[in-house]
């Protein structure tokens, strides 16, 4: 157990968001803590110390919770909003998930390139399909999904795809099956939400499928 008995708290049960009060998996939330200076601080890694104010990974949540005084009301006391918030936030879980999908290439878990994935997919190897946010619908209509539920990660640019393959930038990746899965389809699914149902995306010219 980690110092403070932060590993009780993250596999516990369900946690109530302060914005919506529903209970949810808190894989699937964000964590805050109160911080020195008594304001609000986004711990998306689960690992600092105090006790946790949870919401829910939603972008209406969110910014709820940041635009009306539920982080007093749940630490019962005056705690301050920093501006930016939000876009501090989001850009933490688009971190971690970027480090995340780098750790599964370094470690043989992932690949980039339209052959390379496509192949993974028609021999049923993969488990996650990974596509940018801003790549061609053309180009990226061609791969499917492999089969189950939340296999796909469509949340990040490809600026920030690039980021997780050592590139300048990248359209497509997936996933194999490894121990960093799991978690990775976990802060797929919260990036997503906060980033809103769309995932981010934007409509880009047809160019390359992949750098």
């Amino acid at each position: 157990m980690s110092r403070g008995g932060q590993e009780k708290e993250q596999n516990g049960p369900e946690r109530r968001c302060i914005a919506t009060g529903e209970l949810h998996d808190p894989a699937l939330m964000i964590r805050f803590v109160v911080g020195p200076e008594g304001q609000a601080v986004p711990d998306v890694r689960n690992k600092l110390p105090g006790r946790g104010i949870w919401v829910s990974a939603d972008k209406d949540a969110l910014q709820k919770a940041i635009k009306t005084k539920a982080f007093s009301r749940s630490a019962k006391e005056q705690v301050s909003v920093p501006d930016g918030l939000f876009e501090q936030t989001e850009k933490l879980l688009a971190r971690r998930l970027v480090d995340l999908i780098s750790l599964a290439r370094k470690a043989g878990q992932a690949v980039t390139g339209y052959e390379k994935v496509k192949s993974l997919l028609e021999n049923e190897r993969a488990t996650l399909l990974v596509q940018a946010s801003d790549g061609s619908e053309r180009g990226k209509s061609k791969l499917h999904s492999p089969p189950g539920k939340d296999v796909f990660i469509g949340c990040l640019t490809s600026q920030e795809l690039g980021l997780a393959f050592g590139r300048e930038s990248v359209i497509h990746g997936a996933l194999t099956a490894g121990g960093l899965s799991r978690q990775i389809k976990a802060e797929g699914i919260r990036l997503k939400g906060v980033r809103g149902h769309s995932g981010g995306k934007k409509s880009r010219p047809k160019g390359k499928d992949d750098a």
